[in-house]
């Protein structure tokens, strides 16, 4: 059941569900509405609920328009990038040996050519990404194949643009994206999870669900910060 709600002329979505909480996401990149309700809530509850939270709802909107309006990514020093979720500061040095990336309490070290182009810097430090990343998910893999009784065949990384994460169930394959190497291991350690109930599970359905609440209860509040959301439940 899905109705549209204008509150102060933010278009809001309202989708009720099997649900005991309300959640409220504000989406990037544009900071789209979006209000997960109980399906016993009343229409009146849910608007008094979104009223509480414009304030923070504006912020978060201005947040991602302040973010899209941030020039475009050039890989200098000076640059704020993420890893497991923690901000650091680009460091480019400039070397003669190997290229390389270190990093340090509060700085990722790029070692590269002095004439280094920005493709060429972006693509070392993707590197080092999809370098530690592959040594995190062995691990994760290994651990939740003992907790939910199944066997991953294969798994690879690469760049997704709109999933963190697919499965072939039929081949045990899952696939994880670069990207997670930016977010903290609680999102990555989650995505996993995620992929390999696919194996018991095909669909997103009733059944999916449960092995989610069994295997990581809290599995919701990991997406919302994920997906860079707002999570909530009424006082």
């Amino acid at each position: 059941m899905t109705k549209v709600i204008i509150i102060d002329d933010i278009r809001i979505e309202v989708v009720k569900k099997k649900i005991k909480n309300i959640y409220l996401y504000v989406h990037p990149p544009n900071g789209k509405v979006k209000i997960s309700a109980p399906l016993k809530m009343k229409d009146e509850a849910i608007r008094n609920f979104v009223i509480s939270k414009l304030a923070w709802i504006k912020k978060q909107q201005a947040k991602f328009q302040a973010q899209e309006g941030q020039a475009e990514t050039e890989y200098v020093s000076g640059e704020r990038h993420y890893y497991q979720g923690i901000p650091y500061i680009l460091n480019v040095m400039h070397t003669n040996k190997k290229q390389r990336v270190e990093i340090s309490k509060k700085q990722i070290n790029l070692f590269i050519r002095p004439d280094s182009t920005k493709e060429q810097r972006e693509r070392i430090l993707l590197e080092w990404y999809r370098s530690e990343l592959k040594k995190q998910i062995p691990g994760l893999i290994s651990k939740w194949e003992n907790i939910i009784g199944v066997k991953v065949n294969s798994w690879g990384v690469k760049l997704m643009k709109t999933r963190w994460g697919t499965c072939n169930p039929k081949a045990k394959r899952i696939w994880i994206n670069l990207e997670l190497a930016k977010k903290s291991p609680r999102c990555l350690e989650y995505i996993i999870v995620h992929e390999m109930v696919h194996l018991l599970e095909k669909h997103h359905n009733k059944r999916f669900y449960a092995f989610m609440e069994q295997f990581l209860p809290n599995w919701r509040e990991i997406k919302a910060e994920l997906n860079g959301l707002k999570l909530e439940s009424p006082k």
